[in-house]
């Protein structure tokens, strides 16, 4: 016999199933890296030590940012102010195939990461203002370690990914800008200014390949 539900109880029932249809649609999105579709608009390099090569290749997961260094250090960035009192999380997937070996990553003789993505607050003209979050595919550093950057302590590394564990293969990440800022800084910063990828292997000298999916923010 079919079960009958009193009508108020069938109303509270639709309400909530509408209310988080209704959450999901209106989750604000806001692009950063669209390497899915082979776009770099936007996307500029800065070189520290010769040029990391950065181009969108084919993959088994369809397009990404391919990067491979060589005794070298350049990053890309993107300029672009985020709110995050609005889309404080943010997303992205990569792919590491293989880490360094023998490096100690809080030396500056051993600064090198496969693969990061980090968030930028810029302090303008006031330069020691400016706070950055580096999020590394650590070669030795146990995940959720984070520590100051070995040549400025005005950016701070987190380990999430570490070793071969998760090697070859695509992994996704999620990360809540807002409250990272807070925890390693001390401070409720509410907008990030730039966004950046980079591989580098200029301090150990040795080589390094990673892959890029997209970059995006979202408000939950």
């Amino acid at each position: 016999m079919p079960l009958r539900l009193p009508y108020r109880q069938l109303r509270t029932i639709a309400g909530l199933i509408l209310l988080g249809l209704s959450s999901a649609a209106f989750a604000e999105t806001l692009p950063i890296g669209q390497f899915s579709v082979g776009e770099l608009d936007g996307w500029e390099e800065k070189s520290f030590v010769g040029n990391t090569r950065y181009e969108i290749v084919d993959t088994e997961q369809g397009k990404a940012l391919h990067a491979h260094a060589q005794n070298s250090a350049s990053g890309l960035f993107k300029k672009v102010r985020i709110d995050l009192t609005r889309t404080p999380w943010l997303h992205w997937s990569w792919r590491v195939d293989e880490t360094f070996s023998g490096n100690d990553e809080r030396s500056k003789a051993g600064d090198d990461y496969p693969a990061r993505v980090y968030v930028v607050v810029d302090g303008g003209m006031f330069f020691w203002r400016t706070r950055a979050v580096n999020y590394v595919w650590s070669s030795n550093q146990p995940v959720t370690t984070s520590w100051p950057n070995a040549f400025t302590g005005n950016a701070m590394m987190v380990a999430v990914r570490s070793g071969g564990t998760d090697t070859g293969h695509w992994v996704q990440e999620r990360r809540n800008v807002r409250e990272d800022l807070k925890r390693l800084f001390g401070k409720d910063f509410t907008h990030i200014d730039a966004v950046a990828v980079m591989t580098d292997s200029d301090n150990t000298g040795q080589s390094a390949s990673a892959f890029y999916g997209d970059i995006y923010f979202v408000s939950e």
